[in-house]
């Protein structure tokens, strides 16, 4: 009969090495040799974005696998305890009857010995057996080689210095074996003690029917958990659609909501939390509304109430204008302090017609009335016109570039050029000087850049942001300007209007430097105020 004494002549492995077993103590309970435990520190980590539905169902399911792994790995666990003391308990059990009851004539006979090693080994239960003998230098077998490479020097050990059997499970070349020890003891005198005799007996028996049971018991339970976890994904799919339907309703209602109609509503299912945000979220948007609708009731009237005033002053000023203009021609034949009400009031009343006239533009634009009347124009004759109507070409420095033809209402430009220029003349430092060139937009469009910089102190940074509100005054105490204080205001929707940008800031040498960028094409021309 092979076994594994046949199988692998030689001496026994070292600790250690391939295939070598781990020494349990004495009487070691099944399964007493603890497995190493290698920790594994990944260095890289990767964070993988999913969405909401394949998290909830990645949720699920790993609930389903860590309660079924869980169930699988216990059940696992007590069945092969099971397969496995009940061999061991079986073998170790009869191998220790065999060698109590083996009373060999000391000093021992090798042939004797194989002989009664033979007849325990036929006796072998539940599998069959190799028996191996050791006293002091000899070495006896019930097969054809005396020693077996399995049983380990741990096992000897535990042997030699008990007097009970000790056992091991070991796994060699893939195989597993059990290997039992048992010291063969004389009694000493009739009715005396026991001393061991020096003879020692190992049984070496393959175990490879229940590592078979076990292995089947692995195949059970994976088997009993895939389908399961197919069975979880069904649920996990319909649990997600639960949640994600409200949740996608709330994003189609928010998206109309931010494309202007405040009406969107969600409808409202069942009691639970997502019923809640429904709800919470129709009673929000039902008072956005509400507000939208009464600011912009609000804002109509304000726009209505100042166009319709400016309207009515418009006639009453002309009249005004006209009696103004006739004081101050007969202004020198009056007294001093009578000369001075006289054009204090003609100014006055000029002003005055300016805010109204900048009140009626800036109702255009609110009301989205304002029209572009576009032609193409010489860009630096344009420039050099609005300087000349105002008498400001002795006070202005220009660096224009010839020749170059854009598409804009010159009506408009004007304005927003006259705006910059005079705003530059009254609150910053001269010399003033306007600068102009073409340059490619990021869309490959040519566009033309209009920069008009000063050279007083500069624009303060907290002002900046303000620069182009109405009626904002940088300096809070200053109550009177020659301003409206809407010019920078018309300037923005003006230059809006043609499809182009104005942008202030402070030049680093010093001084405010206002840059009007224009479409040379005029493509970008809206038709009407943003």
């Amino acid at each position: 009969m092979a076994g594994p004494g046949d199988a692998v002549p030689g001496e026994d492995p070292p600790p250690g090495g391939p295939g070598s077993p781990v020494p349990t103590a004495p009487e070691a309970r099944p399964g007493g040799t603890r497995p190493r435990r290698v920790r594994r520190r990944s260095g890289v980590r990767r964070t993988l974005a999913f969405g909401l539905r394949t998290r909830l169902v990645l949720a699920f399911l790993l609930v389903a696998v860590a309660s079924s792994g869980t169930t699988a790995a216990l059940t696992y666990r007590e069945a092969r305890n099971a397969v496995l003391v009940s061999s061991q308990d079986t073998a170790v059990a009869s191998f220790r009857e065999q060698a109590q009851n083996l009373a060999p004539a000391l000093p021992v006979d090798p042939g004797v010995l194989q002989e009664l090693l033979r007849g325990i080994a036929a006796t072998a239960k539940p599998h069959p057996w190799v028996v191996f003998a050791e006293y002091g230098s000899l070495r006896v077998s019930s097969g054809t080689n005396p020693t077996s490479t399995v049983v380990t020097p741990g096992l000897r050990r535990a042997v030699l210095t008990s007097s009970h059997a000790s056992f091991e499970r070991v796994v060699s070349d893939g195989v597993p074996y059990l290997t039992i020890g048992v010291p063969v003891m004389v009694q000493v005198g009739p009715g005396g003690g026991t001393l061991p005799s020096g003879l020692v007996l190992f049984a070496v028996m393959q175990m490879t029917a229940e590592q078979a049971a076990v292995g089947a018991l692995v195949t059970a339970a994976r088997d009993g958990a895939l389908p399961g976890l197919a069975a979880a994904l069904v649920p996990a799919l319909l649990a997600s659609r639960s949640v994600l339907r409200p949740v996608r309703e709330l994003r189609g209602a928010a998206r109309s909501m931010g494309s202007g109609r405040l009406d969107a509503r969600i409808p409202v299912r069942g009691r639970d939390e997502l019923a809640d945000l429904a709800r919470t979220f129709n009673e929000s948007a039902g008072q956005l509304e509400h507000s939208v609708d009464e600011l912009q009731q609000a804002e109509v009237r304000a726009r209505r109430f100042a166009a319709d005033v400016s309207h009515e002053l418009r006639t009453p000023l002309a009249g005004m204008l006209a009696v103004t203009e006739v004081l101050d021609e007969d202004a020198g034949g009056l007294d001093p302090d009578t000369a001075r009400a006289v054009r204090l009031v003609s100014t006055e009343t000029g002003r005055l017609a300016v805010l109204v006239e900048d009140l009626m533009e800036i109702s255009r634009f609110d009301a989205r009335a304002a029209e572009l009347n576009t032609d193409e124009v010489d860009a630096e004759e344009a420039i050099l016109r609005t300087l000349h109507s105002r008498r400001w070409t002795g006070r202005v420095r220009t660096d224009l570039p010839e020749g170059v033809r854009i598409r804009l209402d010159p009506r408009r430009f004007d304005v927003v050029l006259a705006n910059l220029v005079g705003n530059a003349l009254r609150h910053g430092g001269e010399p003033v000087t306007v600068r102009a060139r073409t340059r490619s937009g990021a869309d490959g469009r040519g566009t033309l850049l209009v920069e008009v910089a000063d050279a007083g102190p500069g624009i303060r940074p907290e002002v900046l942001p303000h620069i182009f509100d109405r009626f904002y005054k940088a300096d809070a105490a200053r109550t009177r300007s020659a301003g409206s204080g809407l010019g920078l205001a018309i300037t923005l929707e003006n230059v809006r209007l043609h499809g182009g940008t104005v942008e202030a800031a402070n030049a680093p040498g010093g001084g405010a430097v206002l840059t009007v960028e224009l479409p040379l094409d005029g493509a970008g021309a809206a038709g009407a105020s943003p």
